[in-house]
């Protein structure tokens, strides 16, 4: 066997970057149809009586293709955005292994490192994207609020905090644990080693950051009232606490096997491309 060949700073970040956008065509492939099913059960649940009966129904009119409608806007949008996820994390990893923090704490904190890098990326697209009739409201918003917190950047804590909070556990958990289980000799059993872990980090990434999300949604969404936050508190707080974990089901039939066919994509593609080139 081969071992990886030396890299220079170019051909690292380059791999990295291959690596990442990799995994996340790939996850988005495998997992659109869930999307689709997840989107319309929600949108419109008087017209399915479960999810079930939604992946029935689509199938039964629309056939197998029924599930990759509308993929080709997420591929273009997720694609770029996996690619600097891991990129970032990569760094952040190799920066703070120069730290006397421990390696456990060093991965946790590369982790939020990349999720903050993230979310101030992606934050502008994703307050458009909230909006119906994309161009037109992004040139209402810069209009009216500029490119600040209460415009294009409207929403930018909650971001944060998604995207921060849910990378956080996502690498954290998946390669502490990872690096703890004894690897496998057996190639299977070394695939389910890996997916079994990153499923397990998907879906608790999944549940601790949801209220981030919620609350993303609801400010970044379209407003009742111009220029006032929908926030619809609730009259109850049992009501209002609920509320914030709206949406958690179908999130971690998404997120969870989504999150561990990502990390092994990546994991697989980059020690390809470290052996090869």
């Amino acid at each position: 066997m081969t071992s990886p060949k030396p890299k220079s700073l170019l051909r690292e970040a380059s791999h990295q970057i291959i690596a990442g956008g990799s995994a996340g065509l790939v996850e988005i492939c495998l997992m659109h149809p869930l999307d689709v099913i997840k989107t319309r059960g929600t949108s419109d649940p008087t017209s399915y009586k479960s999810l079930g009966d939604c992946f029935r129904t689509i199938f039964r009119n629309e056939g197998v293709f029924g599930f990759y409608k509308g993929i080709l806007p997420p591929i273009v949008a997720e694609t770029p955005k996996r690619a600097v996820k891991f990129f970032c994390f990569e760094q952040y990893k190799k920066l703070l292994g120069l730290t006397p923090l421990s390696p456990g704490v060093a991965l946790t904190v590369a982790g939020l490192g990349c999720g903050l890098t993230e979310a101030v990326v992606v934050n502008p697209f994703e307050v458009v994207k909230s909006q119906p009739s994309t161009f037109a409201q992004a040139r209402k918003i810069i209009k009216s609020g500029g490119f600040g917190l209460n415009g294009l950047n409207r929403g930018l804590t909650s971001t944060l905090g998604r995207h921060g909070i849910f990378n956080m556990i996502y690498f954290g958990f998946y390669f502490n644990v990872k690096d703890s289980i004894p690897a496998s000799q057996d190639p299977t059993l070394e695939f389910l080693r890996k997916f079994t872990i990153g499923l397990v980090s998907g879906t608790i990434s999944s549940c601790v950051n949801i209220p981030w999300d919620v609350a993303k949604s609801r400010i970044q969404g379209p407003q009742p009232v111009p220029g006032e936050i929908n926030t619809r508190p609730a009259s109850r707080p049992c009501a209002w606490y609920l509320a914030l974990y709206k949406g958690l089901v179908p999130k971690i039939m998404r997120l969870g096997p989504g999150g561990a066919v990502m990390l092994l994509v990546y994991e697989y593609v980059s020690g390809w491309l470290s052996r090869n080139f």
